[in-house]
């Protein structure tokens, strides 16, 4: 099987598509810029479709990789028959290559690698060709000083056909399906944990059972955390005696009573000491697998909607991070998000210094000629949006209350010290929430979008892949806005197709030295920024500055000759066609094809002409919490208030209701009828209706319905 057979098993796309996409990454060509860029060649793929085919291309490669390993493990032995390389060489299945290889692997001496030591695997294979009538007598002629009964030469016997069938690949492919398809999860509690007030996280687990295939990710995860904890014992299993009657049936074909017996008792000590243990933890790790793949997706569905929320835009802003005792601390950004004032208020118990503060408010505002102004929806935020409110400005403001998700990640991690020295984590904070009110998708790439806390179980899934999905995405996000040259931060850039870290390090301090880019050809001049790096980034960052109002758009550089004779054929200078729908739209694109630039790039650069550097993302827009409820003492069972979904997993959705704790819309409440993905249904920062259904104030928790 070739890289692209295997491809075409997991990926929904024609043949030239994966072919085309294989090629261009193998010409070190990135997915964004394929995606945007090269749809002629691939057919139109989406990031989505070219991911999965540099995934399983990955995986196809790593397959390769361990099946060489493998063999010359193998053939170091001097095992390794022209009939099991052909069965290595033909698998694709990880777990059946890794049968395959169990016999061979490298492990610490079993049972039956004793009893082999003192002779008795003659004995074991007479056994197991059910040639013999009566097993004692021969096992007499075996008998030694470390063998000195009949019944140890049986038991050694045995344990080598217990490995022999726990070895066998039709038996451990057969029992794995019936464990796919039958496998139960049992859950109890553990002795003495019962009251335990973490574990009482756990209860509806305490004593639980539920077929392992129909166990959703979400449940399966708080079953595996809560083993973890200690809290409950977790077992998955299938009928015994069904498993044992298969196995028996398979290997037992003799009639004689004593031969059967023995056999029997071989078949049942491989399931229930090598088999079962073995095949449980695996069927139970390919759920564990399934469960962090579900996850990880609501994860990245999550952080696609948080990484592209709307920006005000190049406002001057005034951020507080608000609290209690220790003050609300305040500071004052220009336009590009740099630091202009920064000072404490203490508006609020103890001090409650009001009036000082919305003087000190009304003074800055006029100072510093504040547009909007941002408040953390962390502690003592819906006091101090009140106090806002209430000021009297003499200019209208926009005033907004913006998620603290990940600021304080931010303002303790090395991008903060690096940004701000000489400033403390509480100034850093401040500034990062007016910042994300700006420009949300330039401030949380400073973040590890784990710390952003959307999603369910982000500590339990496998690390490595949340990282890698969650990077993926962070890229994607990057890339479909675009990027200003001139005012990203080098962690922004790091995330542009074809730049990377150390590119963008180069690029900021060339810009320090040589001031704005004046053109997208200029980023040629940055140290070590080739001509490939060029053509992956080119089109995905923007230059304002530019005299060429093409590099302002998401055009490609490599098409400008093309747009220029559009121009032409209009009798325009390019200057004169961008947004003018009425020329555009007199364009026939198949006369500008190329053997490079087909149809669907063409159309493409008609639409970007049409709004050239058009964000794709929406608006902001002020939203306002009920004004009477500041505490979960203030609500009622039957109460519809305004709220905003702070959090999206598999089993519904999270509510912020303007209070610490948020409500909880189970997907059952989302809306009337049957509802399989709540994305379907909500996003992220979306405003809502909801109705209290029910308020448990020792446990902090609100269940929700939503009011359509």
């Amino acid at each position: 099987m070739t890289d692209l057979q295997f491809i075409r098993q997991h990926v929904t796309a024609p043949e030239k598509s994966i072919q085309a996409t294989l090629q261009l990454l193998e010409e070190a060509c990135t997915i964004p810029f394929i995606a945007r860029y090269r749809k002629d060649q691939t057919g139109n793929l989406d990031e989505v479709s070219i991911e999965h085919i540099a995934k399983y291309k990955k995986t196809f490669d790593e397959l390769a990789k361990r099946k060489l390993s493998i063999l010359e493990s193998i053939e170091e032995q001097g095992k390794l028959t022209t009939e099991l390389r052909q069965k290595i060489e033909q698998c694709f299945q990880p777990q059946e290559l890794e049968d395959l290889y169990l016999p061979y692997k490298k492990r610490q001496k079993t049972r039956a690698d004793k009893a082999r030591e003192k002779g008795l695997e003659p004995l074991a294979k007479m056994l197991m060709a059910q040639q013999l009538d009566d097993p004692e007598w021969a096992s007499e002629k075996y008998l030694t000083d470390e063998v000195p009964t009949v019944a140890e030469a049986l038991q050694g016997a045995r344990d080598i056909i217990a490995e022999w069938i726990n070895e066998n690949v039709y038996y451990r492919k057969s029992l794995r399906r019936m464990f796919q398809r039958q496998a139960v999860a049992t859950t109890q509690v553990v002795k003495g944990k019962e009251n335990d007030e973490e574990a009482q996280n756990f209860k509806p687990y305490f004593d639980f059972t539920e077929p392992l295939h129909k166990a959703p990710s979400h449940r399966l995860l708080a079953m595996l955390r809560a083993e973890n904890l200690g809290f409950i014992r977790l077992q998955v299993a299938i009928d015994t005696e069904e498993a044992l009657q298969f196995l028996g049936e398979s290997v037992i074909k003799s009639r004689h009573e004593a031969v059967v017996h023995q056999l029997e008792k071989a078949v049942k000590d491989s399931y229930k000491r090598l088999l079962e243990p073995s095949i449980s933890n695996e069927v139970l790790q390919e759920a564990k697998a399934r469960a962090d793949r579900k996850a990880i997706q609501v994860f990245a569905d999550n952080a696609v909607q948080l990484l592209l929320a709307p920006p005000l835009g190049e406002k001057r802003i005034l951020a507080l991070d608000p609290g209690f005792r220790s003050g609300c601390k305040l500071v004052c950004l220009d336009a590009q998000g740099n630091l202009l004032h920064n000072e404490n208020i203490y508006p609020h118990a103890p001090q409650n210094e009001k009036a000082l503060a919305q003087k000190k408010l009304r003074s800055l505002v006029n100072a510093y000629q504040i547009e909007a102004i941002a408040i953390g929806n962390g502690t003592a935020s819906r006091e101090t949006e009140a106090l806002v409110k209430n000021t009297g400005f003499d200019r209208d403001l926009q005033v907004f209350v913006v998620s603290e998700a990940g600021a304080s990640v931010y303002s303790a991690s090395k991008v903060a010290r690096e940004e701000f020295p000489t400033f403390d984590v509480t100034v850093r904070g401040a500034i990062s929430i007016g910042r994300r009110l700006s420009d949300p998708l330039a401030e949380l790439v400073k973040i590890d979008p784990k710390a952003i806390g959307v999603g369910q179980y982000q500590h339990d899934v496998d690390q490595s892949m949340l990282k890698e999905e969650l990077d993926t995405v962070v890229k994607r996000c990057v890339n479909t806005v675009g990027v200003n040259v001139n005012t990203a931060s080098k962690h922004l850039l790091s995330q542009v197709s074809g730049i990377g870290e150390k590119l963008a390090e180069n690029l900021v301090a060339y810009r320090a030295e040589n001031g704005a880019f004046t053109s997208r050809s200029a980023l040629k001049k940055v140290p070590r920024l080739g001509d490939k790096a060029f053509q992956q980034a080119a089109a995905f960052v923007r230059v304002p500055q530019s005299n060429n109002p093409l590099d302002n758009s998401a055009v490609h550089p490599e098409a400008y000759p093309i747009v220029e004779k559009m121009a032409q054929s209009q009798g325009v200078p390019v200057q004169s066609i961008i947004g003018n729908k009425a020329k555009i739209r007199q364009i026939d694109p198949t006369v500008f094809q190329t053997p490079t630039v087909g149809l669907l790039a063409l159309q493409d650069i008609l639409k970007e002409l049409e709004k050239p550097g058009l964000d794709p993302r929406k608006a902001a827009t002020v939203f306002e919490f009920d004004p009477s409820i500041k505490t979960i003492d203030d609500i009622r069972t039957g109460m519809v208030i305004p709220g905003l979904v702070n959090n999206i997993t598999a089993f519904g959705c999270f509510v912020d209701i303007g209070i610490k704790e948020s409500g909880l819309v189970h997907i059952s409440q989302l809306k009337s009828g049957f509802v399989s993905d709540v994305n379907e249904v909500v996003k992220l920062h979306q405003p809502v209706q909801v109705k209290v259904l029910e308020v448990d104030e020792a446990r902090k928790r609100i269940q929700l319905t939503m009011v359509l």
